[in-house]
C-alpha cells in the first residue's frame, strides 16, 4: 500500500479498521468533553482550536461504525 491508496485497501486488518476506530474515539472524546464541560482540541486549516461540545449536540457515530465495548453505537 502506498500513501495515495485508500486505507481500506491495506493488507493489514488492523490498519483497515483503524479509521473507524479513530472516529469512534473522537466521538467518545466529544461525549466526555460535553459531560465534563472541557474542551476538545482540534486542528482546522493548520490552526489549533478549543471546541466545547454541548450535551446532546455531539457528532453522531459513522453509519458503519463497529460497536464499542460490544455495545451498539
Amino acid at each position: 500500500m502506498t500513501p495515495s491508496q485508500p486505507i481500506e485497501n491495506a493488507n493489514n486488518a488492523d490498519l483497515r479498521g483503524s479509521w473507524l476506530a479513530l472516529q469512534r474515539a473522537a466521538l467518545r472524546a466529544r461525549q466526555i468533553a460535553a459531560q465534563t464541560g472541557t474542551a476538545v482540541v482540534v486542528m482546522r486549516n493548520g490552526v489549533l482550536e478549543h471546541v466545547y461540545p454541548q450535551v446532546g449536540h455531539t457528532d453522531s457515530p459513522p453509519k458503519d461504525a463497529a460497536p464499542v465495548n460490544g455495545k451498539p453505537t
